[in-house]
C-alpha cells in the first residue's frame, strides 16, 4: 500500500479543517450538556469559517482592484473577496445563533435547575405521566 505523502502534506489544511468539523459534530452529538452542545456547534462553525477563507486565498493573487485601464486584459491573477464577505456575514449570524442558544440554556436552567438533556427528558416525561394519570382518572369520574 504507498501512500502519497506529498498529497497528505499538500492538503494539510483541509485535514485540519476535517479534523476540527468532525471534533466540533462528535461533542454535539455526543454530549448531553447543553452548553458543551453551544461550544461544539461554534467548533464546527469556525471550521466552516476557516474552510471558504482558505478557498478564498489565491498565492500570488492580489486584490481585484483595478487602477489603470491597461491591466483589464493581463494574466494577473485576483484574489475572490467573495468568500471573505460572506463569512463576515456568517461570523454575525454565528454569534446570534450562539447567545440565542445561551439564552434558551438560561432559561431552561431556571425552569429545570439543569442543563443535562437526560435530565430534562426524564423531567419531562414524569410531568407527562403524572399529567396523563390526572386526565385518566378526571375521565372516569
Amino acid at each position: 500500500m504507498d501512500i502519497n505523502l506529498d498529497f497528505i502534506y499538500g492538503h494539510l489544511p483541509y485535514w485540519l479543517f476535517i479534523i476540527l468539523m468532525l471534533s466540533g459534530l462528535f461533542i454535539v452529538v455526543s454530549r448531553g450538556n447543553l452548553i458543551k452542545k453551544i461550544v461544539g456547534l461554534n467548533i464546527f462553525q469556525t471550521s466552516v469559517f476557516m474552510f471558504y477563507i482558505s478557498i478564498g486565498k489565491i498565492t500570488g493573487g492580489t486584490a481585484p482592484i483595478l487602477l489603470d485601464k491597461s491591466y483589464s486584459n493581463s494574466d494577473v491573477a485576483y484574489s475572490n473577496p467573495l468568500p471573505h464577505v460572506l463569512i463576515l456575514t456568517a461570523i454575525v449570524v454565528g454569534i446570534a445563533t450562539t447567545s440565542l442558544g445561551l439564552a434558551l440554556i438560561i432559561k431552561i436552567r431556571e425552569e429545570y435547575d439543569t442543563v443535562e438533556e437526560d435530565d430534562i427528558q426524564k423531567m419531562d416525561e414524569k410531568d407527562l405521566m403524572t399529567y396523563n394519570k390526572k386526565n385518566v382518572l378526571e375521565f372516569k369520574s
